[in-house]
Parts: structure tokens; sequence; C-alpha cells
């Protein structure tokens, strides 16, 4: 079974920027959908973005998180997926997943329908 593996997250100063990236070891990451969620000390995870396989058009979907100030992408070469995020904001901190749910389509872009999760990575938005 794929295993996901998130890094890149760390403390950044409000309006600063991170990538974080979302690997899988041993495993064809342009085969799946992949997509990115996050969670905040007693909130929900919510979904930011889902980008589609690369054997389809790779088309990206996006969560009322993740508009406008975060862009998902793949790197098929490096077999990565990537989660862009721009003038970040305190209420941007949380812990950051990549997931997947074995498909090559993006659909509902919700916690439950995915069952393949990464260890998380925090990010943490403070001055």
């Amino acid at each position: 079974q794929v295993q996901l593996v998130e890094s890149g997250g760390g403390l950044v100063q409000p309006g600063g920027s991170l990538r974080l990236s979302c690997a899988a070891p041993g495993y064809n990451l342009n085969y799946y959908v992949i997509a990115w969620f996050r969670q905040a000390p007693g909130k929900e995870r919510e979904g930011i973005s889902c980008i589609s396989s690369s054997s389809t058009d790779g088309s990206t979907l996006y969560g009322d998180s993740g508009k406008g100030r975060f862009t998902t992408s793949r790197d098929n070469a490096k077999n990565m997926v990537y989660l862009h995020m721009n003038n970040l904001e305190p209420d941007d901190t949380a812990v950051y997943y990549c997931a997947t749910d074995g498909g090559r389509v993006c659909g509902r872009l919700h916690y439950v329908v995915f069952d393949i999760w990464g260890q998380g990575t925090q990010v943490t938005v403070s001055s």
C-alpha cells in the first residue's frame, strides 16, 4: 500500500511563504489523486486542494481554505506533489497532510473520502 510522506513545514512570519512536499517512496505518485488537508487544534480537518493524476488531465480543485493563496502542483520527474502557500496568516497554523483515495480524478474534497494519509507536517505562522 502506498505510504505518503510530507515535508517542508516550519515556522514562518505572517505574510511569508512555504512550499510543502508530498512523496511516496517506492510508488509512482503520478498515478494517484493527491489532496492536501489541514487540521488546527480543536477544529475539523479541512480540505485545501486536490490534483488529479497525470494520466488524466491533471486538473486541480480547491476548497475554500485554499482558494487565492494556495496552489498545488506536480513534478512528475521528481515524483512529488507540492502545496505552495503564499501570504500566510496566523490562522493558517495547523498540521498539514497529504492524502489519496487511490483514484485518478479529484472528486469530493472531504476527509472521509480519503483513506491513505501521511503523518503530517506542522506549519506555524507567527511573528
